[in-house]
């Protein structure tokens, strides 16, 4: 067993992280916030896009609230015991609440690039009538478009995650408690727990990769799918439907490039290279992870900003919200969910 005490963190865990959380919570809850109200205002309530933005945007706003508590967690951890009120909060908290909303997030995002995907498909097939054999998959695909499906995945989604995380989290406790040795808020069975967080590790990491390949692959077949119909008609401007889906999907699957996959990478490795009895290494081990994990819950914090700079309908919208004198012609073309026209 790997002593409890072998856990040094140095100033990148007890400086930068709690600095990088710290500027990270202001951004992610007041951008959020706003993405929120904007979308409150503009979007019809039953669309499919506004289900699967709203819960986003819920989950965005869950991790920007956890921010504080890990800041604090890593500033002050060490010098917690286990068993106290601010660790309690901090850790079990602040990490249950991130991860939940962490892959939350990663599953709407997946479900958001099949809709535009699925909306294109709609559009491109009453033009250019489907074989036979494509009968079935376009109907699976079609049902990412329906708002009620979209509402029942969204709770499915949400009661998954949460139970699995709950389970892990309590098996973990289960089993510090029982160690009498463990004093410290930030020790080795917390951070780098091998037992007790594999299957939960196995199954998070299972998930991001076929999300992960779920947008690749939507993306690929879009790009084909384009290919195909520009060999036999000239898609002119009338058809810039085409490039904003593609464009849409493609900066899905940038989120998750940059900000989840160096994580989901690491996250097997970590668990491969822990050492019975290295220390230097478990605590290098353990700072990558860490960092790893605030730049997947960076992401959060960001996707305002992408709204803003890749999206001018919800920058038009938001012009108009503080002004309260849009033009008539842009509050119609303001619809940021218009199921014919889908932005992100």
């Amino acid at each position: 067993m790997r002593n409890l005490t072998c856990l040094q963190p140095s100033l990148a865990t007890t400086v930068a992280l709690p600095v990088i959380y710290s500027l990270l919570f202001p951004a992610g809850i007041f951008g959020n916030i706003l993405a929120g109200w904007v979308f409150s205002k503009q979007a019809p309530p039953r669309r499919t896009q506004h289900v699967y933005l709203s819960n986003l945007v819920t989950a965005n706003l869950l991790v920007g609230s956890t921010m504080p508590l890990l800041a604090t967690y890593f500033a002050r951890g060490y010098q917690w015991t286990y068993d106290s009120v601010e660790c309690r909060i901090a850790n079990h908290l602040g990490g249950f609440v991130m991860h939940v909303s962490m892959y939350v997030t990663i599953i709407i995002l997946c479900s958001i690039a099949l809709n535009q995907y699925a909306t294109l498909k709609k559009i491109s097939d009453a033009k250019y009538p489907p074989a036979a054999k494509e009968n079935f998959y376009r109907c699976v695909l079609q049902k990412f478009r329906q708002p009620e499906f979209a509402k029942c995945l969204c709770i499915v989604v949400w009661l998954t995650v949460l139970c699995i995380t709950v389970a892990a989290i309590i098996y973990n406790n289960v089993q510090i408690n029982a160690m009498e040795e463990s004093q410290r808020c930030f020790n080795v069975t917390v951070e780098a727990s091998k037992f007790t967080s594999m299957l939960a590790a196995c199954l998070a990491t299972t998930c991001f990769f076929v999300s992960f390949m779920t947008v690749l692959l939507s993306y690929y077949c879009l790009t084909r799918h384009l290919s195909e119909i520009q060999k036999n008609t000239c898609i002119g401007e009338k058809h810039l439907i085409y490039g904003t889906v593609k464009r849409n999907i493609l900066v899905i699957q940038m989120i998750l490039t940059v900000c989840f996959l160096p994580y989901h990478v690491f996250r097997p490795v970590f668990y491969l290279l822990l050492p019975e009895d290295d220390c230097p290494k478990l605590n290098y081990l353990v700072e990558i992870k860490n960092f790893l994990t605030c730049l997947a819950a960076a992401k959060s914090s960001l996707d305002p900003v992408i709204y803003l700079l890749l999206d001018k309908t919800f920058k038009r919208s938001l012009y108009g919200l503080f002004t309260k004198s849009m033009p008539e012609h842009h509050k119609e073309k303001a619809d940021i969910f218009t199921e014919e026209t889908p932005d992100i």
